[in-house]
């Protein structure tokens, strides 16, 4: 029997924990996204016997301060916790006693306990913080941490040298406080802080002050702003040619990072980035990488530095990009071989996750744009540390090895082996044209429920926007476009740039029907048509294709075409001549592209009435006057005159198009798939 998680909610000790985490996760001074751990211990009656027991109540592993509920709450009884002692004295390795933890819970279920649990649980105050602050990591990876922590804090708050979090330094953390009694607080080497006190308000508050106190230590004993001078031929590009070039090198430093498995980016060029790159200190810095476990966990050992000004040209920073990504793979590889052993986990992959351009910003990746955005916040943090601890003296991080024992940590991977399987577009980009109704948002939709970042384009740039918005706009963005425009198709392509790295997936499915006789037709009906569905095809598939070239990691463009383009039906010469360009540009293409990996296929949807765009006012009367039936009952008429008598939705052409991009056909270019219930006239021969 589970405890009552709402009852459980509503308890003071635990209702007062929730309320502190959430507040300090929300502020980006305490802690990042999923960093840092709080806890209570409080006394509950035994789920079983009733009887009263002391129980430690911890975020649980993964979890984000700034959201946690009472879900997120691992609950152990104390003292079986603390019981531990015994079992790790007998010999058992601390990273064993993490599977002790699961004889140790209150109750069943909960998130896995944090290999953190330790260093609260041995605490002897039933309230306390383990956080992550610029300011006092500053003081906590620098030089002479040691002295810097008495200078700031005197005896209030203590120091303990490196080690690895998990339950020995819980023991290391539970001597500290049997030799001083009276400190509040202690400062980690190379990692964070902690602090305890008998209530929770008086513990948020004590992790305010000392977080104040750090700061205003930095500000007062600082020198300069740490960084040194700037260097004038590396400093911010003027916004319009530093957008420019955002787009022209996004879609290859999205390359370089998806060059083992592929990755999403996310890009910043806050002052605080631009600054730090363009100052003299930078090239030093970055070579030694970040220091707190949380931040170099999120951006790998190090980042990729391009080490040109601002002002070498777009060529020569390609160029020496490529270059430095085969130094860096190599260099990772050799911190891989240097400090594995046998029983390590296999090397997860050799690319940046970081990578810097002075003058233009910074890019930094994930499997998808909520893992991207984050590892660019730690990073950031990790300059606003360098920053804080060269002033103070000198920036000096855990050493290559001990950092690798937490990067390949058999704790870190056992939970990745327990996350489940990766969606199977994880780490793609979408961009669909006419994705605000139809067979479009369809369309999206199914790709960003298959873990693609989608990229919404249509004319009508307010029904973009919502689709994105209802998307979720961390992994969406909808750009009002006009694709026979060519101004309007690439401004789409650099937003996809800016947001996400650029673009691997194309869907070609924007467009717009109409039809009358041939002597009916005008040349402007014929050219309107073309300019959407033909020229428009060409200039999305263009700029795809540039992208996906630049990145060198291949891609898919996918052309919804239509039974139109093989069928000779009547008044319809201008439609169908287009779709007939269209299915054509497949063939030409996948010939063209595939010797850069790009594969180009095609869906020959027909009579999708229901939810389609097109399917409204003048072309449905058209089409329901052709073959003499009312507007209402055109989808039935067309279902009727299929081999399988069955109507076509828009979500059955979006599942074509997964099938396409998702893997299961990956030697497949140049062909297409008909969806349209199976018309006899229109089979592909």
């Amino acid at each position: 029997m589970g405890l009552d998680l709402g009852r459980l909610a509503g308890e003071p000790t635990i209702a007062a924990l929730i309320e502190r985490s959430n507040r300090l996760g929300a502020d980006k001074r305490v802690t990042n996204f999923a960093g840092g751990n709080t806890s209570a211990k409080l006394t509950l009656p035994d789920p079983l016997t009733g009887e009263p027991t002391r129980v430690l109540a911890v975020k649980g592993s993964g979890g984000d301060l700034g959201t946690m509920t009472v879900r997120g709450l691992a609950l152990l009884d104390l003292d079986r916790m603390r019981a531990l002692e015994a079992v790790h004295a007998g010999g058992v390795h601390e990273d064993d006693i993490v599977g002790y933890y699961e004889l140790c819970r209150f109750g069943p279920g909960g998130p896995a306990p944090s290999i953190d649990t330790p260093l609260h649980g041995f605490v002897a105050q039933d309230h306390v913080d383990h956080l992550h602050p610029d300011s006092m990591i500053a003081i906590a990876a620098a030089a002479d941490s040691e002295r810097l922590t008495g200078e700031c804090y005197g005896d209030d708050v203590g120091w303990l040298p490196w080690k690895r979090p998990g339950f020995e330094l819980g023991l290391a953390l539970r001597d500290f406080q049997r030799r001083s009694p009276a400190a509040r607080g202690v400062i980690l080497e190379g990692h964070g802080m902690m602090c305890w006190a008998d209530t929770s308000e008086a513990c948020e508050a004590l992790s305010l002050e000392l977080i104040a106190t750090a700061e205003r230590f930095l500000a007062a004993r600082g020198e300069g702003d740490g960084f040194g001078a700037a260097r004038p031929d590396h400093s911010a590009l003027p916004d319009a040619e530093r957008a420019a070039r955002v787009a022209d090198l996004a879609p290859v430093v999205r390359g370089i990072a998806s060059r083992d498995r592929p990755m999403v980016g996310s890009f910043t060029d806050a002052p605080v980035v631009l600054d730090y790159l363009a100052s003299e200190a930078a090239p030093r810095l970055a070579a030694l990488g970040t220091s707190c476990p949380d931040h170099f966990l999120r951006t790998k050992v190090r980042p990729l530095y391009l080490d040109l000004p601002a002002t070498a040209s777009v060529d020569e920073q390609v160029a020496r990009l490529g270059e430095l990504h085969g130094e860096y793979r190599d260099g990772y590889r050799d911190y891989y071989a240097t400090y594995a052993d046998d029983a390590s986990p296999a090397m997860r992959g050799a690319d940046p996750v970081i990578v810097l351009v002075p003058g233009v910003g910074m890019w930094s990746f994930g499997p998808d744009a909520q893992t991207a955005r984050v590892a660019g916040e730690f990073y950031i943090n990790a300059i606003n540390v360098m920053r804080g601890a060269e002033s103070l003296s000198s920036y000096r991080p855990i050493d290559d090895g001990e950092k690798f024992r937490i990067e390949y940590w058999e704790l870190e991977e056992r939970k990745l082996r327990l996350r489940p399987p990766a969606p199977a577009l994880q780490g793609r980009v979408a961009l669909v044209t006419g994705a605000a109704s139809g067979i479009g948002r369809a369309t999206a939709e199914l790709l960003a429920e298959l873990g693609a970042c989608v990229v919404v384009a249509d004319l009508d740039g307010d029904g973009a926007e919502k689709v994105a918005a209802e998307l979720g706009l961390e992994r969406s963005l909808g750009v009002a476009t006009d694709v026979s425009d060519e101004a309007s198709v690439e401004a789409a392509f650099a937003a996809a740039a800016a947001r996400f790295g650029g673009v691997d997936l194309a869907v070609n499915n924007a467009g717009f029907a109409s039809a009358s006789p041939l002597v009916d037709t005008t040349v402007a009906d014929w050219e309107r048509l073309h300019a959407v569905l033909a020229r428009g095809s060409f200039l999305v598939s263009r700029a795809a294709a540039r992208q996906m070239i630049a990145a060198g990691t291949g891609g898919d463009i996918v052309y919804i075409v239509s039974k139109n383009a093989v069928f000779a039906g009547p008044r319809n010469v201008a439609y169908s001549a287009a779709k007939a360009d269209q299915a054509h540009q497949v063939r030409l293409l996948a010939a063209e592209l595939g010797e850069h990996g790009i594969r180009v296929n095609a869906v020959n949807p027909d009579g999708v009435v229901q939810g389609s765009g097109i399917f409204q006012g003048e072309w449905l009367q058209q089409r329901a006057e052709t073959y003499g039936v009312a507007p209402e009952d055109l989808g039935k008429y067309y279902a009727g005159r299929t081999l399988l008598r069955r109507e076509v939705l828009p979500e059955h052409v979006a599942a074509a198009v997964a099938v396409l991009v998702g893997g299961e056909l990956s030697r497949t270019t140049g062909f297409t798939i008909p969806v349209d219930s199976g018309v006899a006239a229109a089979f592909l021969r």
